[in-house]
This record gives C-alpha cells, structure tokens and sequence, in this order.
C-alpha cells in the first residue's frame, strides 16, 4: 500500500526533480508534490511524496530525517491526514 511522507525545512531552491532523485534511492515514487504560496507562486518550503510501497517510504523516513539539504536539516515523517 502506498504512502504519503511529508517533507518540511526544505530549501526554497529544491525542486520536485531533486527530492524525487533522494527518495528514489529508496524505492518507487509515485508523486512529488512541493507547495507554493497561492499568492506569490513561491514555494513555502515543504512538499509531500507518495511512495508505493510502505516498507519502502518507513526505510526513506528514517534515512533521510534530518539529514541536510542546501545546508538546512530536513523534517520527513508520515504525512498526517488532512483535517
């Protein structure tokens, strides 16, 4: 089953490109997804993967939480549902 992994403290510069790159080193990714400010069109700093496979994004989430990006450390964790 797949999961949704949110990522937070990301660089204004990462782009979908590169995030999907880092976690694909752990397995399949089915969707990268960085917000923006509805506004401005910046991004504001954190996104959302999707990975296929649970085992797959739970060994993602472990290796890459707070490891560094662009000299900022990275959030990872399971994304929580929206309310």
């Amino acid at each position: 089953m797949s999961k949704k992994i949110y990522v937070g403290n990301l660089p204004f510069s990462a782009t979908e490109d590169e995030i999907r790159e880092k976690f694909e080193e752990f397995g399949s990714v089915m969707s990268v997804n960085l917000i923006t400010d509805r506004d401005t069109g910046r991004p504001r700093g954190f996104g959302f993967v999707e990975m296929e496979n649970g085992e797959e994004a739970d060994a993602a989430i472990s290796a890459l939480d707070q490891t560094e990006m662009d000299g900022r450390k990275l959030n990872v964790n399971e994304a929580r549902p929206r309310r």
